[in-house]
C-alpha cells in the first residue's frame, strides 16, 4: 500500500504567523488568563464563548462518528477483517485503560496527595455536588448499560450519547456489508456526507481561539489563581501521573510499534493547544482522524479506532478516577483496605466506559463511581468542584494522546504502516485547517 509520505506533495505556501490557528489559540489562552485575573467579573461573563464553541463541536460529533464508523465497516468488505480489527481494538483498549487505572491507584498510594487535609465531610455543602450526585444515581451500572440502547434510531443523534451512536453505527455498518453492491453505493453516499460534516467542523474550528479565550477567562475569573495554590498538590500529582503514563506506558507501547512518543507528541502539537484551550478532546476529533490517515493508516481502521476510543479508551479519565477517589478517601481520613481498593478498580473499569471527552464528563463518572462505593462520602466531591476545570484539561490531553497511539498500533498490527514511513511522515505534519483538503478524495 502506498503511504501518503511517499507521494510528492507541493508544500503549502507560507502564511503570516498570526494566521496560524494554534498561534491564535495560544494568544487567546494568554489573553483569557489576563482578563480573568485583572477583571474577574468580566471573565465570568465571557463563559458563554467557551460553552458556545463546545456546543458547536458537540453538535457535529454524532453525525461524524456515525458516518466514519459506518463507512469504515462497510468499506472493509471482508467482515472477518471487521471482526479482527474490532477485537484487537477492544482488547488493546481494555488492557491500556486498566493500566491507566492501576497507575492512578499506585501513584495515589505512594504520594498520598490527600493526606493531612483532615476534612470533615459533614462540614461540606452537599448542594455543590447535588447535580453530579443526582446524575450519578440515575446512571447506575444496570441503567448505564441499558441506556446504550436509544429510544429511537434518531434519538441517539438528538441526545449526542456516544455509546448510543456507536451502537447504531456498528449495526448500520454491518447491515450495509450484507447488501452487496447496493450497500457499496450507500456507503459512498455516507462518505460524501462525512466530508460535508468535516467541512462544517473545519469552519467551526476557526472559532477555537474565541472558545479558548472565553473558557480560560471564566476559569481564572471564577476560581482565581488561588484555586491553583489551594489544591495545587493534587493538580500537580495528576499532571505528573498523566505525564508519567504517557512517557513510560504509552512510550513503551510506541517503541514496540516502531515510533517515538516524543515525535508523535510533536506531530499533534496543534491539536494539543486547541484541547488545552477548550478542555475537550472532541474538538479535534476530525483533525486527529485526518492526521492518522496522513500517517498511512487506512480510512476504515481510523474510522473504527478513533471514534470507539472516545468512549472506551479514556486513559486520562481513568487515571483521574482512581487518583481522585483515593485522594478523597485520604482527605476525609477514610481508611481503605486492599480488597476495597481492588473493588474500586473493578467498578471504575465499568463506570469509565462511555465518558466522553467533553468538560465535566470525568467528574460525573467519578460521582457514579463514588455512588457505588459507599465507604467514601460522596459529598466529599465538593472538594474537587473548584479545580475540575484544570483537571479536565489534563484528562482531555491524555485521552487525545492515548487514542492517537492506539490508532497507530492497530494500523501496525494490520500491516498498514512501517517504522520508516512513520518517521518521515511525522516530520512533515499537516496543519490544523488543512487536513480535509490534503486527504485524497
Amino acid at each position: 500500500m502506498e503511504n501518503p509520505a511517499s507521494t510528492a506533495v507541493a508544500p503549502p505556501p507560507s502564511r503570516p504567523w498570526y494566521t496560524i490557528l494554534y498561534v491564535q489559540v495560544l494568544i487567546a489562552i494568554a489573553a483569557g488568563v489576563i482578563i480573568g485575573y485583572f477583571d474577574p467579573k468580566l471573565g465570568i461573563q465571557l463563559k458563554p464563548l467557551g460553552d458556545g464553541f463546545i456546543a458547536l463541536i458537540r453538535m457535529m460529533i454524532a453525525p461524524v462518528i456515525f458516518c466514519t464508523i459506518v463507512h469504515g465497516i462497510a468499506s472493509m468488505g471482508d467482515l472477518k477483517k471487521v471482526g479482527r480489527v474490532g477485537i484487537k481494538t477492544l482488547v488493546y483498549f481494555e488492557a491500556v485503560s486498566t493500566l491507566a487505572l492501576i497507575v492512578g491507584l499506585i501513584v495515589a498510594e505512594v504520594l498520598r496527595p490527600g493526606a493531612g487535609f483532615n476534612i470533615d465531610p459533614t462540614t461540606l455543602d452537599p448542594k455543590a455536588v447535588a447535580t453530579y450526585v443526582t446524575r450519578a444515581k440515575e446512571e447506575g451500572i444496570i441503567p448505564h448499560l441499558l441506556a446504550i440502547i436509544p429510544n429511537t434510531f434518531v434519538g441517539a443523534f438528538s441526545t449526542g450519547d456516544l455509546l448510543q451512536v456507536l451502537l447504531i453505527s456498528i449495526l448500520t455498518g454491518f447491515s450495509l456489508s450484507f447488501m452487496g453492491s447496493v450497500g457499496v453505493t450507500v456507503a459512498r453516499g455516507i462518505d460524501v456526507a462525512a466530508r460535508v460534516f468535516f467541512g462544517v467542523i473545519r469552519i467551526i474550528v476557526r472559532a477555537a481561539p474565541i472558545g479558548a479565550f472565553g473558557a480560560m477567562a471564566f476559569t481564572v475569573g471564577a476560581q482565581g489563581i488561588q484555586s491553583l495554590v489551594k489544591l495545587g498538590e493534587l493538580i500537580l500529582t495528576f499532571y505528573f501521573t498523566s505525564a508519567l503514563f504517557v512517557i513510560v506506558v504509552l512510550g513503551a507501547i510506541a517503541r514496540l510499534a516502531g515510533f517515538s512518543i516524543f515525535r508523535f507528541l510533536a506531530y499533534i502539537k496543534d491539536e494539543f493547544l486547541i484541547v488545552l484551550g477548550t478542555s475537550s478532546s472532541e474538538s479535534v476529533l476530525p483533525h486527529m482522524m485526518a492526521k492518522m490517515e496522513h500517517l498511512g493508516a487506512s480510512k476504515s481502521v481510523v474510522g473504527l479506532v478513533i471514534p470507539t476510543g472516545y468512549s472506551f479508551n479514556l486513559d486520562g479519565t481513568n487515571i483521574y478516577m482512581t487518583l481522585a477517589t483515593l485522594f478523597l478517601a485520604q482527605a476525609t481520613n477514610t481508611p481503605l483496605t486492599l480488597p476495597q481498593e481492588l473493588g474500586i478498580l473493578a467498578i471504575a473499569m465499568l463506570t469509565s466506559k462511555g465518558a466522553s471527552g467533553v468538560t465535566g464528563a470525568g467528574f460525573v463518572t467519578l460521582a457514579a463511581t463514588l455512588a457505588i462505593v459507599p465507604t467514601i462520602p460522596i459529598q466529599a466531591l465538593a472538594i474537587l468542584v473548584g479545580i475540575d476545570k484544570f483537571m479536565s484539561e489534563c484528562r482531555a490531553l491524555t485521552n487525545l494522546v492515548g487514542n492517537g497511539v492506539a490508532t497507530i498500533v492497530i494500523s501496525r498490527w494490520e500491516g498498514e504502516l512501517d517504522a520508516k514511513a512513520l518517521h518521515e511522515t511525522m516530520a512533515h505534519p499537516i496543519k490544523v485547517g488543512e487536513e480535509m483538503e490534503r486527504l485524497p478524495a
